[in-house]
Order: structure tokens, then C-alpha cells, then sequence
């Protein structure tokens, strides 16, 4: 079918991005495009073949499989493809066939490179990774490596307080860390000194482990500036060391946080720290839309905002903790408060339940199991008055099941990598994104990694796992469009969470567990995956980009509905996108979906 230069002119004034570009570089590209005609199943390119350009739907219908055979897309009139691998190395990365007579128009390559380079509008369209965000220079975007004081002044345990205070006057700092054969064991502040030796007269020469505060908390080089704010403000502290693989590598203190601003989250950890009563608590929490918009607003990534409004869940559940012992006693044994869920990966949005657990040490009797029950349902019952729904399915520490020494919780795991049926893949899969919160962090530690060795062993456990991670889908209609939910309330709407955050929150588990992975973000999986080699640096680089883009449309959308004065929700209507936005969301949910195909043909990356 010979076309005109002006017939293909006037096509792609109706094709966007190039309906942006002026008269004349449209008819300059008219004449360098090149005209195909097939027939059906006609082989427009394979998987890996060198591409010949750029190919743009002008008539007809193409089906594209990704490299496991699966079909990802049908494309019809004013479709792209080949897109993917023009801008890798020019190979293809799926395959293309003819579904029906068609005629495609073919962008050379050096002429999509030009185009992507003059105009911003066209690099704009093909361009899927993250655009980059307003650098807002506060403590919600720096990490602390950033911010720290780095080889901090230490000394040795059997240090005298004297000449620890000399040391600290000579250096003109208000803290020493205190190391023993090269690992952290306690801190020393000017309040100690004041608090524990001058007001209590102790002896110059007293040993500084004894007036120390031992087993501080620590954070790590890649947390950010507001974590540490937090602490400071909920734990009333000033000085938080540093560590990084065991080692001491820096150290932050209050006047290191001056130059920096995170008030409004920092505010309400604050408020939450003092906090007397649920109700009081309630009152907080109430603020966490109103949090919401303004992070986004403020061009936050999205893991950022996660993370602060998790943070504030965490000192929700650290306060009622500390009321609840306040209340009961004492507790009779050692325990943990862990929580999982989307709490437990840090990725809190507007709309969250609780899930959580405890677990408790092993010398826990059974006439002690009251106490932690009464505290379960302090605790539980504060997070539903502060807006932490109860989990329909119970995952919470009221449920006794989710309440038990650390010898049953090891049976459990055992259990359910034994004998992976569908109910131990589902709590296998919760219970995989635990994160202690409160308590004895110890209990949980060697456990995890013994879960983790033991999972990665089982073949059929991972294979059940995978299977289970297949379950959510992305909502991808054969026809360019999207799979709607079709009846009910959510009506022709997407699912953001569990058709678009979930399906690359399995993803991020499996790749975990495959290469014992600790960490327990979805983002932070993924880069762990691919820093180990489970997960190749193109395919990393595609989930990625494909996965910010839905975690951040969803916050998108739940802001907007905070400003229209509505609850947040997960469920947004394609017609309130434009077609950019449309098209690259679409394109996202192709990338989740080419990479559960991958992981379910035994592949675990993308090439």
C-alpha cells in the first residue's frame, strides 16, 4: 500500500507525540519513513532481532509477546512499538506478529535518536523511567550519611569519666562513643556526666560503663534525616551514632538537624510521643491526609512518603505499647511487638488496617499469657481508635494464634515451608514482611535469618511461593486498554493496590527470598535483587521505573481526593488520566506483568 509523504504527514499530525512537533519536521519525517504492508502471522520481528526502527500502527492490528511467550498486547491504529529496545541496544525485547492485514510505518533508528534529542516533548512520551523530582533540600530527602559527623571521638569502657569529660572539652563535642574490640556498646553524653556523676558525686575516676547508656539506638548510613528527628523527638535523645555492617561510621546530633526542616511529620511523631490516651493519639493521626498532600506536593518520592507516614504508625504503636505497660505492669517476660503488612515494609499510604504479632520469649508459662493477651488488646484496640482498622482476616497480636512464644513461631515457619498449601503461602507471605517495632528486637533476629536459609532450600516452597505471587495480575486489557473492574461500587476503575502496588510487592518478596534477602521495602528489595545478580540491571531498571510510576500515581490519586475533601482510596478511573498518562501506565503494568512472566517460567529476571 504505497503511501504519500502527504497522506503520512497528515496521519501523524493525528499520533501524539508527534501532533506537538511543528509543520515542517513532520514532512521532514514523512519522507524518511518507510511503508510496510503484511499479511497476518507475518513475523514483524522476533525476540533479540536487530530492529529496523521505530514501528507506528497505521492500519490493522499487532500482537506483542514478551520473551516467555505470553501475550502482553494487542496494538492497533496509532500505536509505538519497539520503543524498549531502540533505546536499549537496538535489539528487540519482545516479539511482534501480524493479528490481521496491516500496514506500519518504520522510524528509523538514528531518526528516533534525533527526535528523542531535539524535542523533549517526544523524549517526554518514550522516556518510562521516573521523571526527576523537585530537589527539596530537608530531611525528608537526605539520607544520613549526609547529614553525620563522620569517625566520631569513642573510648574504651574502662575509661575513667574524667578523662572521657577532658576529652569531650579538648574536642569541644557533647558525646563519646563507647567501643569494645570495634563494636558499639553504649554512649556517653554531657547529660550523663551531669545527671549520673556530678549530681549523684560519684568518683572522678568511675569506669564510664557505669554511668554509660549501654546498647543505644543506632541508625544506618541510608536512613533518612527524619528518621532521625523522630527518634530524637520520640525517645527525648540527642545524639544517635551511626552504623553500617556492625561498625561505627558516624554519629548525628540535634545541632547536625538545624539546617534541615521535616516539621510537619516531625510535629506529629512529637505530639504522638507525648500522647496520654488513644483518643488523644486519635486526634494525631487524624492529620495523615492532610500529611499526605503535602509530601506530595512537595514532589516527595514515594517511598519517602510511605516511610514518613509509617513512621508515624510505628510511634502510634511504640506510645500504646509503653501505655500499656504503664497500665498492666511490668512485663513478665522479654517480648516483641512486630508488624507486617504494608507497616512492616514501610509503605504506608492514606488507607491502611494493622497487622501485627508478638512474639515471646521462650520462658514465657502459661499463667503469664494473660498479661500479653490484655496488652495485645490495648495496643490493637488504640491503633482502630487512631484510624489502624482491625485486619479482617485477624493478623494481629489479639489473635492467639499471633501471640506465642518463639519456639512456636519457629514451628510455624518450619511448618509452612514443610507443607506450603495455599493457607501456609499466604501467612508464609505476610509473615515474610515482618519488622519489629517495639520490644526485644533479639527474639526476632536469629529466627529471620534461619527462615530465610530454610525457605531458599526448599524448592517446592519457592516454587508454591512463586505460584502465589502470580495470583495478582495487572489489570491489562488485550486491546490497549485497561482491565476495569467491572461491577460494584469501584465500577470501571483500577485497583491500584491490588492490581497495580501488589503484584511487584510479590515480585520484591520472591526475589528476597531467593537471595536471602533481610530487606523488607518493596524498592529496597529490588535494588538488593539486583545488586545480588537475582535480578539482571535492565530488568531491575525496568520494575523500577514501572513500579514508581504506579506507587506514585496511587499517592496521586489518594491526594487528589484529600483536596476534593474525600477519603482516600485505592481505586482510580482510567478517564481521569490523559492519554500520556494512560500510556505510560499502561506500559508499567506490561513491565510487571513480562516479569511475572518471567519469574513463573523459572527465569526470576528479565535480560
Amino acid at each position: 500500500m504505497p503511501l504519500t509523504p502527504d497522506q503520512i504527514t497528515r496521519f501523524l499530525k493525528s499520533v501524539h507525540p508527534y501532533d506537538a512537533l511543528p509543520l515542517e519536521e513532520l514532512e521532514r519525517i514523512a519522507t524518511r519513513l518507510d511503508a510496510w504492508e503484511v499479511e497476518r502471522d507475518f513475523a514483524v520481528y522476533d525476540l533479540g532481532e536487530k530492529l529496523p526502527g521505530l514501528f507506528i500502527v497505521y492500519e490493522g492490528q499487532i500482537e506483542i509477546r514478551d520473551e516467555n511467550g505470553a501475550v502482553v498486547s494487542h496494538l492497533g491504529l496509532r500505536n509505538s512499538f519497539g520503543e524498549r529496545g531502540l533505546m536499549r541496544d537496538g535489539h528487540a525485547v519482545t516479539s511482534a506478529r501480524a493479528d490481521a492485514h496491516s500496514v506500519l510505518l518504520v522510524l528509523p533508528p538514528d531518526l528516533f535518536s534525533d527526535l528523542m534529542a531535539a524535542h523533549p516533548v517526544v523524549a517526554k512520551f518514550f522516556n518510562r523511567a521516573r521523571a526527576p523530582r523537585p530537589q527539596v533540600q530537608s530531611l525528608a530527602t537526605s539520607r544520613v550519611e549526609t547529614l553525620m559527623a563522620r569517625d566520631p571521638a569513642t573510648c574504651a569502657p574502662d575509661t575513667t569519666v574524667q578523662a572521657a569529660a577532658q576529652e569531650m572539652r579538648a574536642r569541644s563535642i557533647s558525646s563519646l562513643c563507647v567501643c569494645e574490640d570495634g563494636a558499639l556498646v553504649g554512649i556517653l553524653t554531657q547529660r550523663d556526666l551531669s545527671g549520673k556523676v556530678v549530681a549523684e558525686a560519684r568518683s572522678p575516676d568511675t569506669p564510664v560503663d557505669q554511668v554509660m547508656t549501654p546498647a543505644p539506638l543506632t541508625l544506618a548510613p541510608s536512613a533518612i534525616g527524619s528518621d532521625v528527628l523522630h527518634a530524637m523527638m520520640e525517645r527525648h535523645i540527642g545524639h544517635i551514632p551511626i552504623v553500617e555492617a556492625g561498625r561505627l561510621v558516624g554519629m548525628v546530633t540535634q545541632t547536625d538537624l538545624t539546617r534541615f526542616q521535616a516539621v510537619s511529620s516531625a510535629e506529629l511523631v512529637s505530639r504522638l510521643a507525648r500522647a496520654t490516651s488513644a483518643a488523644e493519639m486519635a486526634e494525631v493521626t487524624a492529620e495523615i491526609p492532610r500529611l499526605l498532600v503535602q509530601l506530595v506536593a512537595g514532589g516527595n518520592r514515594h517511598e519517602v512518603v510511605t516511610r514518613l507516614i509509617t513512621d508515624i504508625a510505628d510511634t502510634a504503636t511504640r506510645r500504646l505499647l509503653a501505655l500499656a505497660e504503664e497500665k498492666l505492669g511490668p512485663p513478665p517476660v522479654p517480648y516483641l511487638w512486630l508488624a507486617c503488612g504494608s507497616q512492616g515494609r514501610q509503605e504506608q499510604t492514606g488507607v491502611s488496617d494493622q497487622d501485627n504479632c508478638l512474639m515471646l520469649d521462650d520462658a514465657v508459662t502459661k499463667a503469664q499469657m494473660p498479661y500479653f493477651g490484655e496488652l495485645a488488646q490495648f495496643v490493637c484496640d488504640g491503633l482502630n481508635t487512631c484510624g489502624y482498622v482491625y485486619c479482617p482476616g485477624e493478623m494481629m497480636a489479639t489473635n492467639p494464634r499471633w501471640c506465642q512464644p518463639v519456639r512456636v513461631w519457629r514451628d510455624y515457619f518450619r511448618g509452612w515451608i514443610a507443607k506450603p498449601n495455599p493457607e501456609a503461602q499466604m501467612l508464609a507471605s505476610v509473615m515474610f514482611d515482618l519488622r519489629p517495632i517495639g520490644g526485644h528486637q533479639a527474639l526476632f533476629t536469629d529466627l529471620q535469618a534461619e527462615t530465610l536459609r530454610a525457605a531458599r532450600a526448599n524448592s517446592i516452597f519457592v516454587a508454591h511461593m512463586i505460584s502465589n505471587s502470580l495470583k495478582h495480575t495487572p489489570p491489562l486489557g488485550l486491546l490497549r486498554g485497561f482491565a476495569t473492574i467491572r461491577s460494584g461500587e469501584h465500577r470501571n476503575t483500577l485497583d491500584l493496590k491490588h492490581n497495580g502496588v501488589v503484584p511487584v510487592v510479590d515480585l520484591g518478596r520472591i526475589y528476597a527470598l531467593q537471595g536471602e534477602l533481610t530487606e523488607v521495602g518493596t524498592r529496597a528489595r529490588l535494588e538488593a535483587a539486583e545488586a545480588a545478580g537475582v535480578l539482571s540491571a535492565s530488568g531491575g531498571r525496568d520494575l523500577k521505573d514501572a513500579y514508581d510510576l504506579i506507587a506514585e500515581t496511587r499517592l496521586e490519586h489518594q491526594a487528589a481526593l484529600v483536596r476534593r475533601g474525600e477519603a482516600p482510596d485505592n481505586y482510580l478511573a482510567p478517564t481521569s488520566l490523559s492519554d500520556f498518562e494512560r500510556s505510560h501506565l499502561r506500559d508499567a503494568f506490561v513491565v510487571v506483568k513480562t516479569m511475572q512472566s518471567a519469574v513463573g517460567h523459572g527465569k526470576g529476571m528479565l535480560s
